[in-house]
């Protein structure tokens, strides 16, 4: 029987992209060769390469923009370092929305000052700051667009005049913004591209070349695009699957068409939490996800008997964050809304037997 698979990532992929995928470790491209056995210097490999990033500048309408996309390595947590040792000289802004903000400000303050212009550290991340004042003359200004595990999102974007950097791993290809509002977007791959192993950065290359430190090579990234996300050997079986991916959601319509879909199944979820008795959503309701809907029973009495009729429905990965707790839904790109609806007769079927 189908599970459902709501993890909060590694996440759910779209069933013929592991198809795809699995046929390309057998072989690829007819070469009697597994995709995991070619040389990253082959052609088959550079044109999958090419490929995946031009199908990023051109999901997130950046091409011809003055735009690169490379395919890295280290996750977004080799971001927040990379991100400040490229770009800050003097100053930057963050503003803190959770855990993973938290960890890039640490990583900023090795390279210079770092202002934190605003925090929803005192209501344990469940808002997104809005009565700020943005400072001046800031190398750039930092966001979390999605954060995974308080469940809240931004919907509306700082105007600043400074360069705009985003965290972008949990809901980027989900939503139709205007993403020429951002100077760099970073995004791990194992939320809405592929599995585990690579990390899409799209980055506006007239912001480089500012800072006056050296930058070693593997942290460069003028290096990494000079040569073309092949300066040491990539994850090639990560960049192929997100390839396939971000060719599968351009064959279903693009970004526009998956968010019709993600807002479809978002309301029907946040809806259930807020007429069902027994459940609380966790986020403020004006910033709350697409991507991560966090919710906790009212009374934890239930939580063995709901955790048990999940079980039983082949419901996986809908667990909450220690930092949360209760329960955590990710309905990502690639998860059905008939996955949505099988939870949501789970929570009425609690209701019932209440």
């Amino acid at each position: 029987m189908k599970k459902h698979n709501f993890s909060a990532g590694p996440s759910i992929l779209p069933k013929s992209v592991i198809e795809q995928s699995a046929r390309g470790v057998l072989e690829i491209n007819n070469s009697n060769l597994s995709l995991l056995e070619i040389s990253h210097r082959s052609k088959d490999f550079i044109e999958i390469m090419d490929k995946a990033r031009t199908l990023a500048l051109d999901l997130l309408n950046l091409q011809n923009k003055g735009y690169k996309a490379l395919f890295l390595q280290g996750g977004a947590s080799m971001q927040f370092l990379m991100t400040a040792y490229n770009l800050l000289e003097n100053k930057a802004g963050y503003i803190n929305t959770g855990e993973w903000s938290t960890k890039a400000i640490k990583e900023a303050k090795n390279f210079g000052e770092v202002i934190e212009i605003a925090s929803s550290i005192d209501k344990n991340f469940n808002y997104i700051p809005k009565k700020y004042e943005l400072v001046e003359d800031l190398d750039y200004l930092h966001i979390t667009t999605n954060n995974t595990i308080f469940g809240t999102q931004f919907h509306n974007f700082p105007d600043t005049e400074s360069n705009l950097i985003c965290d972008m791993s949990s809901d980027i290809f989900s939503r139709d913004i205007d993403f020429s509002n951002f100077s760099l977007i970073y995004a791990g791959a194992q939320k809405n591209m592929g599995p585990a192993g690579t990390t899409l950065v799209i980055i506006k290359e007239d912001i480089l070349g500012k800072v006056s430190r050296v930058i070693p090579s593997m942290l460069d990234y003028k290096v990494h695009i000079d040569k073309e996300s092949m300066f040491n050997t990539p994850p090639v079986f990560a960049v192929y699957t997100s390839m396939l991916t971000l060719e599968w959601l351009k064959n279903n319509g693009g970004i526009k068409s998956i968010e019709y879909k993600n807002i479809q199944k978002a309301k029907l979820l946040y809806d259930e939490i807020d007429s069902n008795e027994l459940f609380v959503g966790f986020a403020n309701k004006e910033d709350r996800s697409f991507m991560n809907v966090t919710f906790n029973l009212k009374d934890e009495n239930h939580k063995e008997q709901f955790d048990k009729l999940c079980l039983e429905a082949n419901i996986s990965g809908v667990n909450g964050h220690r930092s949360v707790g209760g329960y955590r839904a990710s309905i990502y790109n690639a998860l059905d809304i008939s996955s949505v609806k099988v939870l949501i007769e789970v929570m009425n079927e609690l209701k019932r037997k209440i």
